[in-house]
Order: structure tokens, then C-alpha cells, then sequence
């Protein structure tokens, strides 16, 4: 591939996902969030196991990134009570798992790390998609006066 079709995909890739963001509502961005999140951390254990430790610590960097400063920050605990706070606790715990992982090689703590992001992920998936499929009638009016699914600050 020359170096311009790379660029060019590149420039597309990136454009299909400032789309992508633009137009989706804040519980798809939360599964955006997370898909991200497992992409990152199963990257960080490929480059792990081919011992690209550079590679390896922007991944995990990134998955790290994206728990802390996306899905973290993201949450409302005054309006989200005691599912925020849980959620945060689990954060914090992915945190400290991913660290590990880079600190000392653990390629398991990076599995365990995606398995949680993954059910975490399935279950927002759920969320988002059985909100769409309820008549707009019948769905609970957010403080925006709008009808989507609201994670925190969005």
C-alpha cells in the first residue's frame, strides 16, 4: 500500500468516526467508549506477547485513556447514585488492572480487563437498542426534554 492510499484511508477512517460521534446519541457513545476501550486493550496484549513494548504501552496507555478519561469522567454520580458509584469502583479496578498489565507483562490482567469492558459493553448495547425499539410515547423524558438515553453529562 503506498504511502498516499494509506494517508487517504487514514483521513476516511477518521472521518467515519467524527461521524460516527456527531451523530450518535450518549448511550451509543458509551458502547463507542467501550469498543474502543477492548480494541485498545486487546492490541496492548498482541504487542505484549510479540514483545513491542512501545506499541504495548501506547495501547494500554490508550485503553487506560479512554476508561479514565471517557467512561470515567462521563459518569453522574448525583443523578446515577449507587450504579455510578459501582461503576466507578469497577473503573478504578480496571485501572489499577491495566497498569499491572503494562508494569509487569500480564497479559492475563489485559484478558480480564476486556472481559469486563466486553460485558459491560454487551449490556449498554442492550440498553441503547431496546430504547430505540420503545415508542418515543412511552420513554422517559431526560432533563434535556429530549428522549435519549443519558449515561451522565452528556
Amino acid at each position: 500500500m503506498t504511502a498516499a492510499v494509506k494517508k487517504a484511508l487514514d483521513a476516511y477512517g477518521k472521518q467515519s468516526l467524527e461521524n460516527a460521534v456527531e451523530t450518535a446519541s450518549p448511550g451509543r457513545l458509551v458502547v463507542m467508549l467501550y469498543d474502543g476501550a477492548i480494541k485498545a486493550t486487546q492490541l496492548g496484549k498482541i504487542h505484549m506477547q510479540n514483545g513491542d513494548i512501545p506499541n504495548k504501552g501506547a495501547a494500554i496507555s490508550k485503553a487506560i485513556a479512554i476508561v479514565d478519561e471517557g467512561l470515567r469522567l462521563a459518569l453522574d454520580k448525583e443523578k446515577g447514585g449507587e450504579l455510578a458509584d459501582n461503576l466507578d469502583a469497577l473503573y478504578m479496578y480496571m485501572l489499577g488492572q491495566l497498569f499491572e498489565a503494562n508494569l509487569n507483562n500480564k497479559p492475563e490482567l489485559l484478558d480480564e480487563v476486556a472481559g469486563l469492558l466486553l460485558q459491560l459493553r454487551e449490556a449498554w448495547e442492550s440498553i441503547t437498542s431496546n430504547v430505540s425499539q420503545v415508542p418515543v410515547a412511552t420513554q422517559a423524558p431526560t432533563d434535556r426534554g429530549d428522549n435519549a438515553l443519558s449515561y451522565g453529562r452528556a
